[in-house]
Formats: structure tokens, C-alpha cells, sequence
């Protein structure tokens, strides 16, 4: 985990985690478990952590050039969307109707 973490911490300029007095910042707690996800999916060896990183870069970069920004956390769930397919992990139908029953059988209480 030290590992991880020195990479996380060392992201740097659009790529880095938004922070508030040097703690990781979350507005909602999707963004608090996308993290954690992305996180622990590296850990468990599916992904190297420059991949993930490399995708953010990425997502936030397109977003910015196509005039639409994404919220942080938003491109960081787009990337990981984007590498997980690549990887071949799950397929684009399968992400879409586990992201409809969720959003079906999520009742905002966080």
C-alpha cells in the first residue's frame, strides 16, 4: 500500500487528488468509493497505477479541449470506466445495466 500511496500522492497538476488542508476531499460519497475502487483494483494487480493515471490525464484533457470540464471525480469514474473496458474487465452493455439498476434502486441517502 506505501507503494500506491507515494504514486496517488505524487499525482501532480490536473491529475492531482483535490485536497483541503492536506486531507483528500470528497463532495459526495460516490467519489469517496470511486477512489477506493480505483485503489484497490490497482492493488489487487489488475492494473498498473501509471495506466490509471495516464487515463485520467486523458479523460480531463478531452473534456477540457471539447469545452465541457468534468468534474474531478467525474473524470476519474470515466477513467476508470475507460481502462476497465480497455482491459478487457467488463464490457461497455454490462457497466451500462449494472449503472441503470443502481441508479434505480439508489435512494440518495447517503
Amino acid at each position: 500500500m506505501a507503494t500506491i500511496d507515494r504514486e496517488i500522492s505524487r499525482m501532480e497538476g490536473e491529475r492531482s487528488l483535490p485536497r483541503a488542508n492536506g486531507e483528500l476531499l470528497f463532495e459526495e460519497p460516490w467519489e469517496a468509493r470511486a477512489f477506493a475502487l480505483a485503489v484497490a483494483l490497482n492493488q489487487s494487480g489488475l492494473y498498473p497505477w501509471r495506466d490509471f493515471s495516464s487515463e485520467l490525464a486523458h479523460q480531463i484533457s478531452a473534456g477540457e479541449k471539447a469545452g465541457a470540464p468534468q468534474a474531478y471525480y467525474r473524470a476519474w469514474l470515466h477513467s476508470l470506466e475507460a481502462l476497465l473496458q480497455k482491459k478487457g474487465l467488463v464490457k461497455s452493455a454490462e457497466m451500462q445495466s449494472r449503472a441503470e439498476a443502481v441508479a434505480h434502486t439508489d435512494d440518495h441517502e447517503h
